[in-house]
Parts: structure tokens; C-alpha cells; sequence
């Protein structure tokens, strides 16, 4: 028999992780005998959710097994939750999903619905009743939205691996061990097969978190052999407990395909072209604003700090320039609007940059003054006069192009997809199973 298996909201703020669970399972149900079909899914959902924790992150276990084994591979499902969940803690409220057979339309839509939107409890226990689904839940139930999310995204379309690597137990809490050089060598040697190792701009390694969880570093790519090959490029300085390939919807741009169009809805992505119509400005903490307008409505948009050079090229834009925005809506700090904060921009058109200034002088270059209305303009050094000359329109050397722009790879959410990604879809995934080595244990 076919069986997913969904887990979600594992975790708290002060440390666990939905996939170090999904690792030990890997091991467990390989070795009760179940064979698994797929990679173990890790499926990123709107991240904008206010409630969440880290990168709102769910799993599924798609697997075979007999008939016969169900109950024992179900039973050590929830011991591992159980045992390996932050019960108890602020935020933690986990649900496990076990669906026989495939994903009913129920399921998938709800699934779709929740990379861009926010579902509500009740509807995700009425997908449940409506399927062949069972569930057990804790806490307050929310992550049966999530656990349920991750089994209706089969990742049929566009998706990468994240070969995810993990601490032992002592080590969880300390600074990460991670060779820096060798993390260099290892994207200069990778890319375009692996992304978002490194970011050159800020000196800043990007595989690994700095949270108290067990993960020890991530290596997102285009193919199981690609992230499998970066890894064994790494040197670190402390021991892996395990470390297993997944297959995702990382970096593919996941949530905004679906996003709503002109339409604010908050906590929800949004795509929506329009045309500046403020001049960008800079407030305390290097955070940049600027208003875009579309038919009659106009929206705040802001490129925030950490994004790096992507708000400077925010802060370059004037009035009439033409763009597309795409970010999440948040509430303003005043709690009075909504704004969009920024994740992409895609300028255009650039409007011309012009300014009327006064004729300089023929005969010593200087600037002239007016010499009176319809008089025209005189020179104060020279005393030279023309009384037919007219102020000239002076055309300013726009430092920004048309193209898209993305925040500094630090600044980057899970499921932006990079430039070194466009162009590039996963589609053919054959619906085999992993092959070669892709889990340790």
C-alpha cells in the first residue's frame, strides 16, 4: 500500500525542526521495511503567516509498505513526534497526517491555497473528513494545515534538493563548525548546480542557520548528485549525526505564482504593476519607501535594511518610472495601512530624469541669471546678454537599468527563486524512487 505521511509545527522559537524529524524517520521506516517513492518533500508555505516559526516549513513521507506493517510504522511515527517535538512550548502545536492512496482534489487544493494564503482550521478538518486521511493532533491543531500542505504538494512542477546535514545533540546551541574557505572553494566549484552557499557581497556563509535548532547546514541544488557533491567538498570541524538529500519547492518562486494581483490582502504575496509615483525616501535604519500607484489606488512599498544593494537600486527610482512589485503585505508600523514589503522588483520603464536649469554664458561658461520676466538671461561675470534665451531642459544619466532585482542572497526567503535559477524548471521528475546514496544513516 501507498501512504504519505505529514508532519508539521514541530518546532519552537527556542529550537527543534520538522526535518531533523523526518532524517530520523528516514532511518526507522527503512529499517521496518517500507521502501520510500519519493525523497523525503520538504514544502515551504506562505511566508508571510504572522504565527509561524523560522521559514514555515512542513514535510512529507511518501512510502510502500504491506498491508500488515501500517500500525507499527504508524505507532513509530508518533513516538519520533512525540519524543523529538517541543511540546509544551510557545508555538508548538504539531499534527501528523497519514494518507493511503493519493491526494484527492480536497487536499491538493487546500495545499495550493496555502502557499499564498492563509487557511483556516476548520477548512483544513473538512479536507481531512472529505479524504482518506487520519490525523492525530496536538496542542491547538494548527499544524494539521501544514501537515496536510505538505501531502497535497507533490512538487509536480518546478523544485530543487536541500541536502540537510545535522549536529549532534551536545552541539546544538554553540556556534556551527563550518570551514569558511571551504565553503568558497565549494560555490566557486558548484554553481549554477548548487545556490545560495555564499554571499560574496557580505562575506557571509549561507548554509548554515544561527538558530538553536539541530540543523548544521543546507545545501539547496538542481539535482540530488549536485547538492550530494558539494557536500563532500565541505570541510567541518564537528561531527554529523545524520544528513539526508529532499526534494522541495525551495527557490522556485512557489508562493507568488498563485499571489493576487492588484489586490492587497494582508499577511497574503501580492504582484502589482504599476507606476511610481513618490520619490523614494530613506528613514532611520536605512529602510527605503516609496508609493507605486495602479488605476485609481496607490500602495507603500518598502526595500528594508538587510536587503543590501536591492533597496539601493529602491532608492534610485523616481516618479513615472514603471515597475512591478512583488512582496508580502504587512500592516504599516502605525497599524493604520498595509505596505508591501519587498522580495522583488522588476523595473520596466525608466522615466526620463530632467531638470529646467538657467543657459550658461557663450563667452566664460558661468551660469546666467534672469534678466526679468520675458527679458530673457544675463551674465553677472561678463555682463554678456540674450534676450531671446530660455531656460534648457538638462537630461540626467539614469544609474539604474530595467531588469529584475532580487535582495542580496542573505536577505533571500526560502522560496525566492535566484537569478542563477531563471530559465531553469525542474519539470521531468519520473515519480521514481531515490536512487544511490541519499540518506545517512
Amino acid at each position: 500500500m501507498k501512504l504519505h505521511i505529514g508532519i508539521d509545527d514541530t518546532d519552537s522559537e527556542k529550537g527543534g525542526c520538522t526535518t531533523y524529524i523526518a532524517a530520523r524517520l528516514v532511518q526507522e521506516l527503512s529499517q521496518l521495511g517500507a521502501e520510500f517513492t519519493d525523497y523525503p518533500n520538504i514544502v515551504r508555505l506562505n511566508p508571510n503567516i504572522p504565527y509561524k516559526t523560522r521559514g514555515n516549513a512542513a514535510v512529507a513521507l511518501r512510502i510502500q509498505l504491506a498491508k500488515r506493517s501500517y500500525e507499527t510504522v504508524r505507532e513509530a511515527v508518533l513516538r519520533s513526534v512525540e519524543e523529538n517535538s517541543r511540546l509544551g512550548e510557545m508555538g508548538t502545536d504539531p499534527a501528523v497526517v497519514f494518507l493511503t492512496g493519493k491526494p484527492g482534489s480536497k487536499i491538493r487544493g487546500l495545499s495550493q491555497k496555502a502557499l499564498s494564503d492563509i487557511v483556516p482550521l476548520k477548512e483544513a478538518m473538512i479536507a481531512l473528513r472529505s479524504s482518506r486521511a487520519t490525523a492525530a493532533i496536538y496542542g491547538s491543531g494548527l499544524g494539521l494545515v501544514g501537515a496536510i500542505g505538505a501531502i497535497g504538494q507533490t512538487l509536480d512542477r518546478d523544485h530543487t534538493f536541500e541536502l540537510i546535514a545535522y549536529r549532534k545533540r551536545w552541539n546544538c546551541g554553540k556556534p556551527r563548525r563550518i570551514d569558511r574557505a571551504s565553503v568558497r572553494r565549494m560555490d566557486q566549484l558548484t554553481t549554477p548546480g548548487t545556490f545560495n552557499n555564499y554571499d560574496p557581497a557580505n562575506r557571509r556563509v549561507l548554509i548554515a542557520p544561527h538558530g538553536p535548532d539541530p540543523v548544521l547546514l543546507g545545501i539547496r541544488g538542481e539535482t540530488p548528485r549536485d547538492v550530494l557533491k558539494a557536500f563532500h567538498l565541505l570541510r567541518l570541524h564537528e561531527p554529523v549525526e545524520r544528513w539526508v538529500i529532499f526534494r522541495t519547492n525551495h527557490a522556485t518562486d512557489a508562493h507568488l505564482e498563485h499571489a493576487s494581483v492588484d489586490t492587497l490582502g494582508l499577511n497574503r504575496p501580492i504582484k502589482l504593476s504599476g507606476t511610481v509615483i513618490t520619490k523614494p525616501e530613506r528613514i532611520a535604519g536605512g529602510h527605503v519607501f516609496f508609493t507605486v500607484g495602479y488605476g485609481n489606488n496607490a500602495v507603500r512599498c518598502a526595500a528594508f535594511e538587510p536587503t543590501g544593494q536591492f533597496k539601493e537600486t529602491a532608492a534610485k527610482l523616481i516618479p513615472g518610472d514603471k515597475v512591478t512589485v512583488f512582496g508580502g503585505v504587512k500592516r504599516s508600523s502605525d497599524n493604520k495601512s498595509s505596505a508591501i514589503n519587498l522580495e522583488k522588483l522588476v523595473i520596466r520603464h525608466l522615466a526620463a530624469d530632467a531638470i529646467l536649469e538657467n543657459p550658461t554664458c557663450p563667452q566664460c561658461g558661468k551660469h546666467m541669471k534672469s534678466a526679468g520676466r520675458h527679458q530673457g538671461f544675463r551674465c553677472t561675470r561678463c555682463k554678456f546678454t540674450a534676450p531671446k534665451t530660455r531656460k534648457q531642459l538638462i537630461r540626467k544619466r539614469r544609474t539604474v537599468r530595467t531588469g529584475t532585482y532580487l535582495p542580496d542572497r542573505k536577505a533571500h526567503r526560502h522560496l525566492t527563486r535566484p537569478l542563477s535559477r531563471y530559465g531553469i524548471e525542474n519539470r521531468r521528475w519520473g515519480r521514481d524512487p531515490p536512487s544511490g546514496t541519499w540518506h545517512s544513516p
